[in-house]
C-alpha cells in the first residue's frame, strides 16, 4: 500500500498499527529467543550514530534481528560527544556493557546515492564529503572519551549507500570495503579482507562485526532484484523528537530528532523544511502532517512519569519552533504524545 498517498488521518491510524504490530512481534517468543541466541554468539554490542533519514535502516541491511542495535539518531548524522545530553547517555549505555564484559562496536554512519546526489543527505545539503568528514569527527571524539587504543568501544566510519542499501566500512589504514562490490565467492576470504582493513580491531569485535558484512551481501543481492524508486525519494510525511523510534525504521516515512543538541529548534527547523519541500513537490499529499513526540521508559513509576513529561515538553518545544519558522505549514500539524515501554517496545499514546 502506498501510504503515503493516503489522507493525513489514514495515514496516522496506519501508523499507530505498524507500532502494535511491532511490538506484538517484538515480544513474542521466537523474537526474544533470536536475540537471546545471537548475543549468545555474537556478544559485542553493536551501537549506531546515524541520520534520522528512515532509509538507514542497519538491522534490515544486515539481517540482524532487530533489538541487536543500538541507534542514536539526528538529522544528517550530525552529533557532538561535548553536547551533555549525549555525551551522558553514550557514557551510560558504555558503562553498562562493560560492566557485563563486553565490548562495543560503534558504527558512524554517514549516507549518499551513488545514483542521484539530491537522494543524499538532506541534513548537509546533499554534501557528501562534508557528511564523510563529520563522521570523521564523532569518531575522533569517541577515541578522546573511550581511548585510541580500541581495546573496549571501536568506532567504525561506515558510509551507507541507499540506492542498494549497502554499507562502505572505512579502515584503519585508509583503505575501505564497499560491499556492493563483493559477490558470495567473496565470502571465504571475508575474515582475512576483514583482519587487514582493521588490524586493530579485537577478534571477538571482528567476528562479530563478520555476519553483518555477509548480512549486508545477501540483502543487498535481494535489493537488486527490486523496484527501489519509491523507496529511494524523500517523502517523509512526519516529524519525530525523541528516542524509542526502532519501530519507525521504514524508507521516508519519517524524519527523527534525537534529543541531543542543546540546539534542538536547528533540526526541526530544517525538518520542517524538507516537510515543506516534500508538499510543494506534490510527493506527498498537503493535507497535513504528523508531529510525534515519544520518549521510552524502562520501569513503572517515577521513571514511566517523567517520560510522560520530557514527551510532552519535547512535543511542545518543537510545535512552537515550527509555528515561529512557518505558520502555514503549522496549520497543517498534528501533534501526539507518547511514551514506549522499551521492555516491550509497545508505544502508548498519551491524552491530550
Amino acid at each position: 500500500m502506498n501510504i503515503h498517498a493516503k489522507p493525513i488521518g489514514q495515514r496516522i491510524e496506519w501508523l499507530f498499527e505498524h507500532a502494535r504490530r511491532h511490538s506484538e512481534s517484538f515480544r513474542s517468543p521466537e523474537s526474544w529467543l533470536a536475540r537471546r541466541r545471537y548475543l549468545a554468539e555474537h556478544p559485542t554490542a553493536i551501537t549506531a550514530l546515524k541520520c534520522m533519514d528512515g532509509r538507514i535502516n542497519l538491522p534490515v541491511a544486515t539481517n540482524t534481528p532487530v533489538g541487536i542495535i543500538q541507534p542514536f539518531r539526528n538529522l544528517g548524522g550530525r552529533f557532538d560527544l561535548g553536547w551533555p545530553h549525549l555525551g551522558e547517555v553514550l557514557a551510560h549505555h558504555v558503562q553498562d556493557v562493560v560492566g557485563q564484559g563486553r565490548r562495543v562496536l560503534a558504527f558512524i554512519t554517514y549516507h549518499y546515492s551513488k545514483g542521484d546526489p539530491r537522494r543524499g543527505c538532506a541534513g548537509f545539503d546533499y554534501d557528501t564529503a562534508a557528511s564523510r568528514e563529520h563522521s570523521f569527527g564523532i569518531k575522533a571524539q569517541v577515541e578522546h572519551v573511550f581511548g585510541s587504543g580500541h581495546g573496549t568501544v571501536y568506532p567504525l566510519v561506515c558510509g551507507f549507500e541507499t540506492d542498494e542499501d549497502a554499507l562502505v566500512l572505512h579502515g584503519a589504514n585508509g583503505e575501505t570495503l564497499d560491499v556492493s562490490t563483493l559477490s558470495p565467492a567473496d565470502l571465504p576470504a571475508l575474515p582475512s579482507r576483514l583482519a587487514a582493513l582493521f588490524p586493530d580491531m579485537p577478534e571477538q569485535v571482528r567476528l562479530d562485526l563478520l555476519p553483518l558484512v555477509e548480512g549486508n551481501l545477501a540483502h543487498i543481492a535481494e535489493v537488486k532484484g527490486a523496484a527501489r524508486e519509491l523507496d529511494i525519494e524523500h517523502r517523509e510525511w512526519m516529524i519525530c523528537v525523541g528516542r524509542g523510534f526502532d519501530w519507525l525504521h521504514m524508507p521516508n516515512l519519517a524524519l527523527i530528532i534525537g534529543p541531543y543538541s542543546p540546539d534542538l529548534a536547528d533540526p526541526v527547523r530544517k525538518a520542517a523544511g524538507i516537510i515543506r519541500a516534500n508538499m510543494r513537490a506534490g510527493r506527498i499529499p498537503d493535507d497535513g502532517f504528523l508531529l510525534l513526540a515519544t520518549v521510552p521508559y524502562t520501569e513503572l513509576g517515577t521513571d514511566r512519569a517523567r517520560a510522560e513529561l520530557k514527551s510532552r515538553f519535547m512535543c511542545g518545544f518543537a510545535a512552537e519552533v515550527i509555528r515561529t519558522c512557518d505558520p502555514e505549514l503549522a496549520g497543517r500539524m498534528h501533534l501526539r504524545t507518547a511514551v514506549l515501554d522499551w521492555r516491550s517496545r509497545a508505544l502508548e499514546v498519551l491524552a491530550p
